[in-house]
């Protein structure tokens, strides 16, 4: 394709020979299944997809030249309200810098392309996006995780990623009771609740593997109405790429059945079991591909630093795990939920849990993490740890036999203790450098406080009568 060689993307550098290729191969894809639109997309600071929506025969200029995006979709909170001063002449990022939400530019990866199988003749691509000189954002998730993992592999280890991912499936429409339920909670993997909810899975297994994600199984969970599907192991940019696509699909899909899929980690209804994101992972040394976990003692020595580092930066990171509000409901303690830092071998109670069997398999579970969390920071939070476990040689303390009765030091109680952890953090400040720390820390407090000045329904229902 000749005229990509001309353009942004050209001028810029941005493609290779091999996205070259890619981009031909969707151009013909695009016309042989007459598809009418193309979405492209990229994640946010929250990891929620946003994008554009280009009729067919516009994605050759896009290949080309990029899409024009505001700037500002970086500068909002959950709310979707944007929280810098975009309007003065410094909106955080140096003067000039994003100020009067200045354009930045989408450019899609081709290699990316899918059709959405639940959409009629739509495709779909990842984007990339930079400013209009050509250089890259380093705000975004995607970016921060790529340098993790460039540094990673400098050390000669590629991280490799597992998922389990609870979610909750209702009636669209309700907002709580049990009205809502498509099934009753507390008969975990029984399958005559899988049966009750097999129709909407069976749905989500279909597109998922019409876009290629590597699906395991499926299951019913504790809770009503509650589901987890497990993913196999992949490198962790792949991973990161498929839980974003993994959880706009699986709304998408439910959405237009007449259902509302969550991966908020607590709705509000009786009887509601929080939701984790499960995240194993394990290091390949890159030379031989073999797990530089595995030993026939159990834990390498290469996984027992990992586990420290993982252990040393817990709390300052624990904002990327449970990034929102919600999330921290679920660290109770004898509720199959972290609430303490510290590691166990094949313990679920734990916040680490070792898993060294079969040998080959050996890996860490991290089980900190809520379903809402950005998938590029979250990963990102363990590679930084993990490595700096390994450089610095940290030594392993004892695992927990009884990790809800221990004296470890506790995980952050609330959205605002990790806030602060964050941007207490030097280390934090040293890998991601000080204008992320702070842009995120910004992003999280405008989110805590918001919450803090809302009136909840506990508080009226405790002191309007009362006082």
């Amino acid at each position: 394709m000749e005229e990509a060689r001309t353009g942004f993307v050209h001028e810029h550098r941005l493609w290779n020979a091999a996205d070259h290729a890619a981009s031909a191969t969707a151009l013909e894809r695009t016309r042989e299944l007459g598809l009418s639109t193309i979405r492209i997309s990229f994640a946010d600071q929250h990891g929620i997809l946003r994008g554009k929506t280009l009729v067919a025969a516009q994605l050759e200029n896009a290949f080309r030249d990029g899409i024009t995006m505001t700037s500002s979709l970086l500068l909002k909170d959950t709310s979707h309200r944007t929280v810098f001063s975009v309007w003065a002449d410094d909106a955080g990022f140096g003067a000039g810098n994003l100020t009067g939400a200045r354009d930045i530019i989408m450019v899609p990866e081709p290699a990316s392309f899918r059709v959405l199988p639940w959409a009629e003749r739509t495709g779909w691509m990842q984007g990339e996006i930079y400013r209009t000189d050509g250089s890259p954002i380093s705000l975004t998730g995607r970016s921060v995780l790529k340098q993790a993992l460039a540094r990673l592999e400098s050390r000669g280890f590629d991280l490799k990623t597992g998922l389990e991912v609870e979610f909750h499936v209702f009636r669209a429409g309700a907002k709580d009771g049990a009205g809502a339920l498509l099934a009753q909670g507390f008969q975990y993997l029984t399958e005559n609740r899988y049966d009750q909810l097999q129709p909407i899975l069976d749905s989500v297994l279909d597109s998922a593997n019409g876009l290629g994600l590597p699906v395991r199984t499926m299951e019913s969970e504790f809770g009503p109405s509650q589901c987890e599907v497990t993913f196999d192991a992949r490198p962790a940019m792949e991973t990161a790429d498929n839980m974003v696509r993994f959880r706009a699909m699986v709304k998408q899909v439910c959405h237009r059945m007449g259902y509302h899929a969550t991966f908020m980690c607590a709705p509000r209804f009786d009887g509601t079991m929080a939701s984790g994101w499960h995240l194993h992972q394990s290091l390949n040394a890159s030379a031989s591909g073999e797990n530089a976990f595995a030993s026939d003692d159990g834990l390498s020595p290469v996984g027992e630093h990992w586990v420290a580092g993982l252990l040393a930066h817990a709390q300052a990171g624990c904002i990327f795990a449970a990034p929102t509000v919600n999330g921290y409901r679920r660290y109770k303690a004898h509720g199959m939920a972290p609430d303490r830092v510290q590691w166990s071998k094949d313990n679920k109670g734990a916040m680490l849990r070792v898993i060294d069997h079969p040998r080959d398999a050996t890996r860490v579970e991290n089980r900190a993490g809520e379903p809402a969390a950005n998938p590029y920071l979250y990963l990102m939070s363990q590679a930084v740890a993990g490595l700096d476990g390994l450089t610095r040689s940290l030594p392993l303390p004892a695992p927990s036999a009884t990790p809800y009765d221990s004296d470890a030091q506790a995980l952050p109680t609330h959205l605002g203790h990790a806030i602060d952890a964050l941007a207490e953090s030097a280390f934090y400040r040293q890998e991601l450098g000080e204008d992320f720390v702070d842009y995120y820390v910004h992003l999280k407090r405008a989110e805590w406080q918001r919450y803090l000045g809302t009136v909840s329904e506990w508080e009226h229902d405790e002191y309007f009568e009362t006082f």
